[in-house]
């Protein structure tokens, strides 16, 4: 396991290093969406229209930040569980998403876009937004404010915290552990 420092966007070359298990410190624009921001890029994407930002590079945070206190960017911003976008994360991969950032497993369809089209999945700490919030330097909502806390927004991180769940080459860490301690009969 190695630890990165990254900035967005990110290329098809940082992410083909980056192994389960590697800490990385990501700086610069992340976005956040959960399903139903997610279904509505799907449907422009299906359409041939336009997104309200580029995917070349990009990162998104499966999360629904909750309301700032006065002089903050934002609220808790703990990640929500990421199987709800299986459906969606494949289509935004071949669209040049390069990272995804939530907690829990994610489906065969994902793993694989991962390594087809040089994506990974990172994982953030569950229960940890506040702390995870402190990273997030500014926010600003860019599409669907009528979603509340789960419109689009722009965030400008430092030094955001994630973990890679699974990487370009199909490893998927969460297997790695359970194999690690698997009694065999």
């Amino acid at each position: 396991m190695a630890e990165y420092h990254m900035t967005t966007p990110l290329s098809d070359e940082d992410v083909s290093k980056l192994e389960a298990g590697d800490i990385v410190y990501l700086n610069g624009t992340i976005y956040t969406a959960r399903d139903a921001a997610h279904k509505r890029l799907v449907d422009l994407i299906e359409k041939g229209e336009q997104l309200p930002f580029d995917l070349k590079g990009s990162v998104i945070y499966f999360v629904g930040p909750t309301p700032p206190k006065p002089g903050e960017p934002i609220g808790s911003a703990g990640p929500t569980t990421s199987y709800r976008m299986d459906s969606y994360s494949p289509i935004l991969i071949e669209h040049g998403q390069k990272g995804m950032i939530g907690k829990g497993k994610r489906n065969e369809a994902v793993k694989e876009a991962c390594k087809k089209y040089k994506a990974v999945y990172f994982g953030a700490t569950g229960g940890a937004g506040a702390l995870i919030a402190k990273a997030i330097k500014k926010a600003e909502v860019i599409a669907y404010p009528e979603l509340g806390p789960e419109a689009i927004r722009k965030l400008e991180v430092e030094e955001f915290p994630v973990t890679v769940i699974n990487d370009t080459h199909g490893n998927d860490l969460y297997e790695m552990g359970r194999a690690k301690y698997e009694v065999k009969d």
